[in-house]
């Protein structure tokens, strides 16, 4: 199963790079809807049926606190000194982790991730 996913503006384009050269299915907010607002960012993923790619916490309360359905979350959380090995762990993540990441809201950080249910 090939994942698609969505990379808010937030989101290290290293990530990108990354992703999209083990060949993912990446649709990058800065490219094709650059200044997209939270709101029409998901919009995006959820009508698109993509996993969102992101660092910006805001996300995690649309899901969480508003009840936004989305196929999934990767919310990316490296202080800067970890920030080279992040498009590293994406990869990893997504290559080996893939089906388990859909409906689910994933926290990654330096060395580990968490992943835990979006409908509670």
């Amino acid at each position: 199963m090939t994942l698609k996913l969505l990379a808010d503006e937030s989101c290290d384009f290293a990530i990108v790079r990354s992703l999209r050269s083990a060949n993912c299915d990446l649709k990058a907010v800065a490219e094709e809807m650059p200044g997209a607002s939270d709101p029409e960012v998901l919009q995006n993923a959820i009508d698109e049926n993509r996993l969102l790619l992101t660092e910006d916490k805001d996300f995690g309360e649309w899901v969480f606190a508003h009840g936004s359905v989305l196929s999934g979350v990767i919310f990316f959380r490296y202080p800067s000194r970890f920030r080279k090995s992040m498009a590293r762990m994406a990869y990893e993540l997504v290559s080996k982790k893939s089906s388990k990441l859909i409906g689910k809201f994933t926290v990654v950080e330096p060395g580990r991730f968490r992943v835990r249910d979006m409908l509670q």
